[in-house]
């Protein structure tokens, strides 16, 4: 048994699966970084990020799975589940060693899992689009703080970008420290340090001043539709997840 400790990232993922054919290994059991394995009489290997590597394994995937397949895969690698990592490497080394498309090849264990990974990262990103809600800091930026049980925000990018193309904005997810900032033009990933601040979803002091009175607003709007005798409190917390209300203004 050989153990490749890897970073990760969806690159050093495909690297992980070059050293696995470049060294011809057959019982492989993959591990992010700072993972311990107690495990006896096994070999590990630290597996080094190459972009030139992982793209020569994504060339030859792109061969053997649709360019949907190529995006499923990536979904699924994003929701960072610890130990699944065995089940993309499965998947991929299943699509380069059967000699047919295996995308909807759900009697095999790899294919199914990956896709039950892919169902729920795609459901996450949906409630994120309809949850995330803005608040219109001094600078004229819309800011939004977020906490997905995955690591949806690069598929939230396209979604946002169409919808808000004429405001600045930044959608910051606070459990994985990093957030995507749209300028008008482009996207890109950033970093905000909130050691000013006791929490990176408080950021009232840097409200505008009409900021306050919009959320105001919007909590008589729905106080105002809210009809008492027909609440339904189980049906709302199955399609509004009790974990999502603390960035929802109208429930602050």
């Amino acid at each position: 048994m050989t153990t490749l400790i890897y970073d990760g990232t969806f690159e050093g993922l495909l690297t992980s699966v070059f050293e696995v054919y470049d060294r011809r290994l057959d019982r492989v059991n993959l591990q992010k970084t700072g993972l311990n394995s107690n495990a006896l009489f096994e070999d590990k290997l630290q597996v080094i990020t190459d972009y030139v590597r992982a793209n020569r394994v994504l060339k030859g995937l792109k061969q053997k799975v649709s360019s949907m397949g190529i995006q499923r895969l990536y979904a699924a690698h994003l929701a960072e589940m610890d130990g699944e990592e065995n089940s993309l490497l499965g998947y991929i080394r299943y699509a380069f060693d059967a000699g047919q498309n295996i995308e909807e090849d759900y009697g095999n264990k790899f294919v199914m899992r990956v896709s039950e990974m892919v169902r729920m990262v795609r459901r996450e990103k949906h409630r994120m689009e309809a949850f995330v809600r803005f608040q219109k800091l001094k600078d004229e930026t819309y800011y939004a703080a977020v906490e997905p049980d995955f690591n949806v925000l690069p598929l939230l990018i396209r979604h946002f970008k169409s919808r808000y193309a004429d405001q600045k904005w930044i959608i910051y997810d606070i459990k994985r420290k990093y957030g995507i900032y749209y300028d008008l033009h482009d996207t890109q990933y950033i970093s905000l340090d909130f050691a000013s601040v006791n929490k990176p979803g408080d950021v009232i002091a840097a409200f505008t001043e009409d900021e306050g009175i919009y959320q105001h607003l919007w909590k008589n709007y729905f106080s105002s539709v809210n009809i008492p005798s027909r609440k339904n409190t189980k049906l709302h917390v199955r399609h509004i997840p009790k974990r999502y209300w603390k960035h929802l203004t109208e429930k602050i």
